[in-house]
């Protein structure tokens, strides 16, 4: 077996692990937060504009858009937790879509 790919159960623990960590770990941002940011929910603005370009047009992120929110009062850090957990919530979809269209098709055979 190659080591570089895991079992399908230990795949999915690994995964589960990492959501867990990131939506209920110790943070800077509070755990309602980065679960909204998580599931792309509505934020005030500028917030919301930087996550819906994280999660859907990451090419277009701009220094101004993390400036506009310090200058809201948000640090770094919780920019930063709430960025990462946008991205994961959104690569989370995806994944989650993936395993289901393959596991469609494979009962479909």
């Amino acid at each position: 077996m190659n080591k570089l790919i895991l079992p399908n159960y230990k795949r999915r623990a690994s995964y589960k692990a990492i959501i867990t960590r990131i939506l209920e770990g110790e943070g800077n941002a509070s755990t309602r937060e980065r679960q909204a940011a998580f599931e792309n929910t509505v934020f005030d603005k500028p917030l919301n504009t930087l996550l819906n370009k994280v999660a859907l047009q990451s090419k277009k992120i701009t220094d101004e858009d993390v400036e506009k929110l310090i200058a809201s009062g948000l640090s770094e850090d919780q920019i930063f937790e709430l960025i990462i957990c946008v991205a994961v919530g959104q690569s989370s979809r995806q994944y989650e879509a993936a395993i289901n269209a393959l596991t469609e098709a494979a009962a479909n055979k």
